[in-house]
């Protein structure tokens, strides 16, 4: 399927959508690969304004819900907290497949999609 790029505006409307599916989010920054699994409650963005130096985000989406973090050996652990937190820049490129969306920063690519397993209990 092709891709096509989103506003953050048309970005927020279709994911505001997928409130109360469970959702699969796979972030790969750098050699790091992290997938989670969450039950999306709501959708939040905060703004940080004091920010201390460059690396801290100055926008943040914040996806509310419970969920767990699948590791290397297939096992799951719960979440730490009920928001996992995606850093947006000016920069961030939002896109859509009408099945996954992927955002892409300068730090890396985050790919929100709709799970089709529930590991959740």
């Amino acid at each position: 399927m092709n891709e096509r790029s989103l506003s953050v505006e048309e970005f927020n409307e279709l994911l505001q959508k997928w409130s109360g599916q469970t959702i699969r989010i796979i972030k790969h920054e750098l050699d790091d690969l992290d997938r989670v699994v969450m039950e999306l409650k709501d959708i939040s963005y905060s703004t940080n304004t004091r920010r201390s130096d460059q690396y801290e985000a100055m926008h943040t989406l914040l996806l509310n819900g419970t969920g767990v973090t699948e590791t290397v050996a297939s096992n799951t652990q719960p979440l730490p907290d009920s928001t996992y937190e995606i850093p947006l820049e000016d920069s961030t490129l939002y896109q859509f497949d009408n099945q996954r969306f992927s955002l892409l920063t300068d730090r890396g690519t985050y790919t929100i999609e709709v799970a089709s397993e529930n590991y959740l209990p």
